[in-house]
């Protein structure tokens, strides 16, 4: 299924963070036109900001990517913001002139997730995919309530298998032609699993993720 131009590593990443971007977009775009994932660093915000650019190439959508925090020896860019510089909420309506994003998608949870309320335009939606920062978090409800926004989950194991079949034939054509391509920012030997789960959360890496391997 994975077309011959993406190595064995590259898959690896393929199956969990595109395919669950992939069921969860094509429902957003209708007259949308800003998206932000925070933590575009790690393997679902990549894949989602990679996913909703391919996506919107024929539609109106317009990604904002909001990166992780950043080491000391990168610097942001005006089109993204360092949780370690501003608020999230603070950098997304920076990038958007004031306007918010119409759709969020948080891997995060945590403080994160309570951030990403704040920055919804005007009835916008906010899916929640993950909680790698933390299960619990404070939510400010005027954040829902001012901007008729709407929270939602997506919880991939009670999709219908028709609809990942058809996230897979969209997944592999982008795939083939270029428009996405996984981002693996450093390999471990499986030995080294706790190594690379400390890589994740200390290394902070800029894109993409790590991946383990072990010889067959």
């Amino acid at each position: 299924m994975i077309p011959d131009n993406i190595d064995d590593v590259s898959a690896a990443g393929i199956p969990v963070a595109y395919l669950t971007a992939q069921v969860l977009l094509p429902g957003w775009f209708s007259g949308r036109q800003d998206c932000s994932a925070p933590a575009i660093g790690g393997s679902i915000g990549n894949a989602v900001t990679q996913l909703a650019r391919a996506l919107g190439a024929n539609t109106p959508c317009q990604v904002r990517p909001i990166m992780r925090k950043p080491s000391s020896r990168r610097r942001s860019d005006s089109m993204k913001s360092s949780i370690l510089l501003e608020k999230l909420a603070d950098g997304v309506r920076r990038i958007t002139g004031g306007y918010g994003a119409d759709i969020v998608i948080d891997g995060i949870g945590g403080e994160v997730l309570s951030e990403a309320l704040g920055a919804l335009a005007f009835e916008g939606s906010l899916t929640t995919l993950g909680y790698s920062a933390s299960r619990k978090t404070t939510i400010d409800v005027t954040n829902l309530i001012v901007a008729t926004g709407q929270h939602r989950s997506l919880n991939m194991f009670l999709q219908p298998q028709a609809a990942v079949t058809e996230a897979w034939k969209v997944i592999v054509s982008l795939l083939k032609s270029g428009a996405i391509k996984p981002i693996v920012a450093k390999t471990f030997p499986l030995p080294e699993a706790a190594a690379a789960l400390r890589y994740l959360v200390e290394g902070r890496p800029s894109a993409g993720s790590s991946s383990q391997h072990d010889k067959l």
